[in-house]
């Protein structure tokens, strides 16, 4: 067992913790296992993991949270890491799309962020006043690598804890994956190299008071606070005001309008309703329902309308910033018109 090394801070109960915030599929439950092993098994420290999650598939909220702990001090604390030392974000779209994610932190927090933008711009994005911001474009190399977003987050994560050894959690990722997974160990170990020596860093001098953000709980929408009187659900049965872009996974489907047939083989197997028709003409002249375009609101990528287009006109390409705002054919609901 390794001699234990000195956490470089920690709360008031002596804890260093971490708190990966993603989606399902991207993989932070496992980096959140390997990094709690590493930081035991190599590192000497005393640790501890968990995760948060809902349904178990792809594409729903996933918070993972790791706690580090000197060699002597036991942790008996399995509640959800509110104030993170560390905060990693495995889909820059979260960051957007629920403001629990970037709560609790301290002045001193790191903030490592799956992101193609430089860290100046994210900052400006966000409005962080935190210490220390990293951005990795981690999708990227999981895409070069063939491995997973996870591997490249947990370099640039594990860059962002100095205390750990970077070959002891390389140790870690071959425990993890060595025996079960073994022809892609290689891709993987390649990945956090990269996450670990190409996430950018911008750090700005802040005092403690200009940078403490408060912990904001997750709350839905219509909560029993927030109810009509008498809790009427006056709309049943409904997901209009969900956006599911942050469950994308780096692609999503374009539209060929010169190709389509108005077969409407991709309105039949997506789940989500995010194709727009409207009434207008065929070919021939006669009254039919034409495909206008995707509401990319509620599109989460599943690309299972590319699977069954015959034609063509539906098309997996990358997810390009501002790409899905642009080119979004926004659904009229009439419940949108009632909802303000």
């Amino acid at each position: 067992m390794p001699v234990g090394v000195a956490l470089p801070v920690t709360n008031e109960e002596g804890f260093f913790e971490i708190r990966l915030e993603s989606i399902g599929g991207l993989g932070a439950n496992v980096a959140g296992k390997i990094l709690a092993e590493a930081g035991v098994l190599y590192s000497g420290l005393n640790g501890s993991n968990f995760a948060s999650y809902g349904s178990e598939k792809k594409g729903t909220p996933v918070k993972s949270f790791i706690r580090f702990a000197a060699a002597e001090k036991q942790i008996r604390n399995a509640t959800p890491v509110e104030r993170p030392h560390v905060l990693g974000i495995f889909h820059e779209a979260l960051v957007f799309s629920d403001k629990s994610v970037l709560s609790g932190l301290y002045s001193h927090s790191v903030v490592v962020i799956n992101s193609r933008k430089d860290p100046e711009t994210m900052r400006e994005m966000l409005g962080l006043k935190v210490r220390k911001l990293g951005t990795v474009p981690a999708l990227d190399i999981a895409t070069e690598t063939g491995s997973r977003t996870n591997m490249a987050m947990l370099g640039a994560i594990t860059k962002a804890c100095e205390f750990l050894s970077p070959e002891g959690v390389v140790e870690a990722i071959r425990d993890a994956l060595g025996t079960r997974y073994p022809q892609m160990l290689q891709g993987n170990l390649e990945a956090f190299w990269r996450g670990y020596h190409g996430v950018k860093w911008h750090e700005v001098p802040v005092s403690g008071d200009e940078a403490e953000q408060p912990y904001v709980r997750p709350e839905p929408l219509f909560g029993y606070e927030t109810a009509t009187i008498g809790g009427t659900l006056v709309r049943p049965g409904t997901t209009w005001n969900k956006d599911m872009s942050a469950s994308r996974q780096g692609q999503l489907p374009e539209f060929l309008r010169d190709k389509c047939i108005d077969c409407a083989q991709c309105d039949l197997v997506c789940p989500d309703y995010c194709f727009v028709w409207e009434m207008g003409q065929d070919k021939k002249g006669r009254p039919a329902m034409v495909l206008k375009g995707i509401d990319y609101q509620y599109c989460k990528g599943c690309l299972k309308c590319v699977e069954a287009c015959p034609v063509d006109a539906l098309v997996a390409i990358p997810e390009a910033d501002g790409w899905a705002q642009e080119h979004r054919v926004q659904q009229r609901f009439s419940i949108l018109a009632t909802a303000g």
